[in-house]
């Protein structure tokens, strides 16, 4: 069965169709109705080249790219080899003409650029597959980075999105591996992921939102964008000066504080991730600058991840497993984090084949160990035994080995899987305590807000009783002995009340003169008050004879 071809997308299945022959499964291919390609087909890894395919994602544009860069975090969907390829993909592009960025910015901002701009170098700084930055000087002499969006770039986005969002909806209808890994879900989460990348406003909001969340970092800088200069094609942000980690040499490293800004860097991750909720989720050493004052700069903020709070301690209980070696918990806690697919779980298996990765690399030396290609791996565990674990667990891995490879950078005798097992392990001691805290200020509010509420509700029950109001609402119960029950309270307390009006009036009697008396009293009053004492004997009498009798039958119902 083949599919439903748009023309304007004819172009692009074609290409999609190459890669899938080159790289792909046979059955993908034949069911997608593209059998005439001649190709060999054999086995599930292809027969392309895994740095070739890096090449060829290039060749198709910024959408393959970014895709790329996406699937080299999918170790249950690529082979070691692609996953290590594709890690390494970079969109270092050629740049666009001066004359189209100088277009869009004036459009953007409304003014010719020497109107906005002191300085604006017409050569970039950097150049990459959505957008190129320039070096720039405002009008009152405040250096800044101008992040231009390149001309027509959403457009071809979105058609590339398109075509690809037809391709996944049929995978996931006619192959296994679709049903298995849902393309159709994930390319949902690349889509809004590139939507979000293409509007430089949001990634403006992101900039300020990590520059809050680090503040406790001296260390590390994150530039703050220039709101009034910052449109959806264009931002304007601090310019740092300094260096991308990647030309640092054996030499440089020397000269720097490798140590302290490794730890610093990899607890400002930890604390985005599972604290914050809110992570920058491309350091890869492109993006991370060391300044000319010797810190660290993040830049780059167009795509970022957030992590739900409940998920927050999945993971946290997760990366502490991983660090002790505890396979069993790191299998509970990977469990609690994905979703059943339609397929069977066998559980002994994959707790076995949890704890064999989990074991294997904590027995490692210092230079094998990788926590995020640890959570990579478990990812494929998971989808082998029947498990879809969720996108944020693919971003943290791909965070998580972006920053073993920076940190080793920055000092190669650096231990990044004992940092995040220490500092995790002090983010949970601050979780715990202040969730404490939460419960006890919670507490406390609870019980103030019932001593406040208290005398009100105790004048409605009491009026709603003496109005004869109140109401009972009683589950579970048989609705026969609750009226029984009721009768037998009503009558007591109407003869408690008869019992006591008589008394009343027998001692208000009391006070009467009359010429009859007894024991030296008015007669009605000592009449009044001893029919009052026979009643209240006999109810006595009644009450205690009743609830012996009762209390009998419960023992032999026992």
């Amino acid at each position: 069965m083949g599919i439903s071809l748009k023309p304007k997308h004819v172009k692009r299945y074609k290409d999609i169709a190459v890669l899938l022959a080159k790289y792909g499964r046979s059955d993908l291919v034949s069911q997608v109705g593209l059998d005439d390609l001649d190709r060999d087909l054999t086995g599930d890894e292809g027969s392309g080249d895994a740095e070739q395919l890096a090449t060829d994602l290039e060749r198709l544009g910024p959408t393959f790219i970014k895709l790329g860069q996406l699937m080299s975090t999918r170790a249950d969907l690529l082979p070691a080899p692609y996953i290590a390829a594709l890690a390494r993909l970079q969109d270092d592009v050629e740049p666009v003409p001066f004359e189209d960025v100088e277009r869009v910015v004036q459009e953007e901002l409304g003014v010719r650029i020497s109107k906005a701009f002191q300085v604006f170098e017409n050569v970039p700084v950097a150049s990459a597959s959505l957008g190129q930055v320039h070096k720039a000087v405002l009008r009152n002499g405040r250096p800044v980075a101008v992040k231009v969006q390149r001309p027509g770039i959403r457009e071809s986005v979105l058609e590339d999105l398109e075509a690809l969002a037809e391709l996944a909806e049929f995978a996931d209808a006619h192959t296994s591996m679709g049903r298995r890994y849902g393309f159709a879900a994930l390319l949902d989460e690349f889509r809004k992921s590139m939507m979000r990348e293409l509007d430089y406003q949001m990634e403006a909001r992101n900039l300020e939102t990590l520059r809050a969340n680090l503040d406790e970092y001296p260390r590390i800088h994150v530039p703050a964008p220039v709101a009034d200069y910052s449109t959806t094609r264009v931002l304007t942000m601090d310019f740092i000066g300094g260096r991308k980690l990647t030309t640092l040499g054996p030499l440089a490293q020397l000269e720097v504080e490798g140590r302290m800004l490794a730890d610093q860097l990899i607890g400002a991750y930890l604390k985005q991730i599972l604290v914050d909720g809110f992570f920058h989720a491309d350091p890869h050493p492109g993006n991370v600058f060391l300044t000319d004052a010797g810190d660290i700069a993040l830049v780059d903020l167009g795509m970022v991840g957030r992590i739900p709070a409940h998920m927050q301690e999945d993971l946290l209980k997760l990366l502490l497993a991983i660090g002790d070696g505890r396979g069993h918990d790191a299998a509970k806690a990977l469990q609690t984090l994905a979703q059943r697919t339609d397929e069977e779980l066998d559980d002994t298996e994959f707790r076995r084949a949890v704890g064999e990765i989990v074991a294997e690399n904590h027995g490692a030396e210092l230079a094998q160990i990788r926590a995020g290609t640890i959570v990579i791996q478990l990812s494929k565990i998971a989808a082998d035994n029947g498990l879809r674990t969720p996108p944020e667990l693919a971003m943290l891995g791909r965070a998580l080995i972006a920053l073993d490879e920076v940190a080793r950078t920055l000092d190669p005798s650096y231990d990044p899987n004992d940092a995040i097992r220490r500092q995790a392990t002090d983010i949970l001691r601050r979780r715990v305590t202040g969730t404490a805290q939460g419960n006890m200020f919670a507490n406390l509010l609870e019980a103030k807000e019932f001593v406040e509420r208290l005398p009100g509700r105790v004048n409605k029950v009491m009026d709603a009783l003496a109005e004869g109001e109140l109401k009972l609402n009683v589950r579970g119960i048989d609705e026969r002995e609750i009226i029984a029950g009721i009768t037998k309270l009503a009558n007591r307390v109407t003869t408690g009340l008869v019992i006591a009006a008589l008394i009343v009036g027998a001692a208000m009697l009391m006070r009467v003169e009359t010429s009859t008396q007894i024991f030296g009293y008015p007669a009605l009053g000592i009449i009044c008050f001893l029919i009052a004492a026979s009643f209240g004997v006999i109810l006595l009498a009644n009450i205690w004879i009743t609830d012996h009798r009762d209390n009998e039958q419960r023992r032999k119902h026992r």
